[in-house]
């Protein structure tokens, strides 16, 4: 069985305070985006395998594969349903790590639905978003996979009407990785900040100045590179551009009719959608 896990960016991204348990509360729109990866599911017959067996292509996956949060979507469903066959699973990596598009997150609720469907376990959206949770803050968006508004952790959602199909998307990642703690760390957080429920119901143009992304201040000072994308995506004509959570992609929203020739540096990621 085999599942498109789609990435998202970030409209907004607000540090509202920093919570005793160590997280941090916020604000953000997630707004699903059309590029994705591919995951494959296969059953094992053969008792004597390894439970779980992972083999991927297309961009690396850095780090442990024991780290993989498709495997621990995996291990969680096993405690509660033990049944649970072996299986192997294949990703193909088409959405840049480490860049704010949340492609390992959405990887990992994609493999939640995808065991629950082939394995026929009936679990409920309610408690795929448990389970989802338990793997990463932005996890849950990726079950129900509509533009949100969220708060919280980033796990609180409601689902909002944002129209941009009069727009299209510019995606771009300068090979960058930016380490989400560290950003947290060195995040500054504001008193204030623009109501950004309202603030998205006014029109694309708008939006410049007023919605903003927290962590672009601390990204920026450190990695220049990264605000230069955003000043050449506003010189190229974009209606609004901004970065996608704690970086280091930066995406432009064009009107349709405009056709910009950007070059960008042997390396960067880039795509319309």
């Amino acid at each position: 069985m085999v599942s498109f896990p789609n990435a998202k960016i970030n409209i907004g991204l607000q540090i509202v305070n920093k919570r005793e348990d160590g997280f941090h509360n916020l604000q953000t729109i997630f707004y699903p985006i059309d590029l994705k990866d591919i995951i494959e599911i296969i059953p094992l017959t053969d008792s004597l395998s390894n439970e779980l067996q992972f083999s991927q292509s297309g961009l690396e996956i850095d780090g442990i594969h024991q780290e993989n949060l498709c495997i621990k979507a995996y291990q969680l469903l096993k405690l509660d349903y033990p049944s649970l066959p072996n299986i192997k699973f294949h990703i193909h990596k088409n959405i840049p790590i480490g860049a704010g598009l949340g492609g390992g997150s959405s990887d990992a609720a994609s493999m939640l639905q995808l065991i629950n469907e082939k394995f026929e376990l009936n679990i409920s959206a309610k408690q795929l978003i448990a389970y989802s949770l338990q793997l990463g803050s932005d996890c849950p968006f990726f079950i129900i996979n509509k533009p949100c508004f969220a708060s919280g952790r980033g796990e609180l959602l409601e689902e909002i009407s944002i129209d941009l199909s009069m727009y299209k998307i510019l995606i771009v990642n300068p090979g960058i990785h930016i380490n989400t703690g560290k950003a947290f760390k060195e995040v500054t957080i504001s008193a204030n900040h623009a109501p950004l429920k309202e603030i998205i119901q006014l029109p694309v143009e708008e939006w410049k100045g007023i919605i903003k992304n927290d962590f672009e201040e601390y990204v920026f000072n450190n990695y220049p590179s990264i605000k230069e994308i955003k000043s050449n995506l506003y010189l190229a004509g974009a209606s609004f551009s901004l970065m996608s959570g704690s970086g280091s992609t930066v995406y432009g929203i064009f009107k349709k009719e405009i056709h910009p020739e950007l070059l960008f540096p042997e390396g960067y990621f880039h795509k319309w959608l």
